[in-house]
């Protein structure tokens, strides 16, 4: 399997550090508000990414975080913490804002069928282990103290080290970029110089998220967590760290540039960066007022929606562009991916009814074999679906009498064809796991329905009773008429 390394910008074989495992992290959300539709396709790429390496027989440990400190207002080093912004806006703690909002995600990845990570750890919970992060970097003459806040020497370090090499930039750009008068702005005095960035910082006493630290009360840099909380369960190197493009500078070069200071390596041997979801062209964000919240994109219930979606149809309509290419949103793409997930359901069902002849003339092993070299190709999910509609094409011809297939061709597609659309794609049915759930429920309304009329019927009133109030509690309630029983919803 070869991905694109974005830090060497090139193609490589992806190799283990340690045979038969993998290590991954992610750059998860920051939970201050509903997630949109730029929301989802990080964790639907590296989904795709996490299920093929478990399909290639991997032990996989995937670690996601959940940012709930340290993200300031505009990614700077000043300014209010965009939870604490949003509590003060709900009148709620900021924690409070935090649990909401991440159940928002939570809800969003179980809805497109994401796997659950290995481990999904929180900034606020990790404190401690930044702290001794920046200590090292201390240690190590990388960062210095101003009035109780800490900052990362850029200068120093790109002195010896490649600063920028990741994002492409070069230091007299950024010094350049960053101008004389951004030292004049609050709070920009305390750096040495303005392409430094916070690693810790001293709270004024309004900031309501604050810790104890060596240096001052305050709080920690948005870099930071993910350095200390990648190397707390993956180790100094890890084998892939992703994220969206967006992050490319200053999030991931920041993140080198703190675990090279304080340990000496880059953490990840691949670095993988999916692009943007746009809108007419234009990204889709928060601060550009052209979200669509995944409620909403469920709900139907915005301007640019002809219909609702559901999460399946989300989830094929993010792999049918290449994960660094952007995609844009439009109801046409929408509906077409729609379409076509009812097709690939539909074919999976239809596979498993399909009889076999004396000849083949459908060639199962070269749409399989592209299926997965399409994979193998930095995860090429657009031309990979594609040669899973010629298997599609096979079976519909297959079920009509138009074309034969052999008994081994036919084991081979009844195997790996589910196999490839729901544990590998993740695509699934679920309004038919929905509507089998709805049957098993009322068989058991019926059978209790069943063994209170018994009850009633030998005088068991108190059993009759006890059946009846059960129910209630659950929100059914019996209905007693000359004709018989009957239960309804409340």
């Amino acid at each position: 399997m070869k991905i694109y390394n974005s830090y060497s910008r090139q193609l490589e074989e992806f190799k283990p550090i340690s045979k038969g495992f993998a290590g991954i992290y992610i750059c998860g959300p920051t939970v201050y508000a509903e997630p949109h539709l730029g929301h989802i396709r990080g964790p639907i790429v590296f989904d795709i990414l996490h299920r093929y390496l478990l399909h290639q027989g991997l032990k996989v440990r995937f670690v996601r975080n959940i940012t709930d400190v340290g993200h300031l207002v505009n990614d700077a080093d000043e300014g209010e913490d965009k939870l604490a912004a949003k509590a003060k806006v709900e009148q709620l703690e900021p924690m409070e804002i935090a649990h909401k909002y991440t159940l928002s995600y939570q809800e969003m990845l179980d809805a497109t069928n994401v796997l659950p990570a290995s481990i999904e750890p929180r900034a606020s919970g990790h404190i401690i282990e930044q702290i001794e992060m920046i200590e090292q970097i201390l240690e190590q003459g990388f960062a210095y103290e101003s009035n109780g806040s800490i900052y990362f020497d850029v200068k120093k370090y790109a002195s010896n080290h490649d600063y920028g090499k990741l994002s492409g930039r070069k230091l007299e750009e950024l010094i350049a970029g960053a101008g004389n008068e951004a030292r004049a702005l609050s709070g920009q005095k305390e750096k040495r110089n303005p392409e430094d960035f916070a690693l810790w910082k001293k709270a004024e006493p309004m900031h309501i998220m604050q810790w104890p630290s060596p240096w001052s009360q305050g709080f920690p840099g948005w870099h930071i967590e993910c350095s200390a909380m990648s190397r707390k369960y993956l180790g100094n190197e890890f084998d892939i760290h992703g994220g969206g493009m967006d992050l490319l500078f200053p999030h991931h070069e920041s993140e080198i540039a703190q675990s090279t200071a304080s340990c000496g390596s880059n953490p990840a041997r691949y670095w993988m960066h999916h692009n943007m979801v746009t809108i007419n062209g234009q990204k889709m964000a928060k601060s550009l007022g052209n979200g669509i919240s995944i409620k909403e994109l469920f709900s139907g219930k915005h301007p640019l929606l002809d219909q609702a979606y559901d999460g399946m149809t989300l989830r094929l309509f993010i792999l049918q562009a290449h994960y660094r290419s952007t995609l844009d949103f439009s109801n046409q793409a929408l509906q077409a991916a729609e379409k076509g997930l009812h097709r690939l359901l539909k074919a999976v069902e239809t596979s498993q009814n399909l009889k076999a002849s004396d000849t083949s003339d459908v060639n199962i092993n070269e749409a399989l074999n592209g299926f997965y070299a399409a994979l193998d190709d930095d995860l090429n999910t657009p031309v990979a679906i594609a040669h899973l509609f010629d298997l599609v094409k096979m079976i519909n011809q297959i079920d009509a009498s138009k074309a034969n297939i052999s008994e081994a061709d036919l084991q081979l597609l009844q195997k790996d064809f589910p196999s490839i659309v729901i544990d590998i794609l993740g695509l699934e049915n679920r309004e038919s796991t929905q509507n089998n759930q709805d049957e098993d429920i009322n068989l058991l309304l019926d059978t209790l329905l069943h063994l209170r009329s018994e009850a009633k019927a030998s005088k068991n009133y108190a059993l009759s009773d006890q059946i009846r109030d059960q129910l209630s509690a659950i929100g059914y309630v019996i209905k007693d008429s000359k004709d018989g029983a009957s239960i309804e919803k409340k």
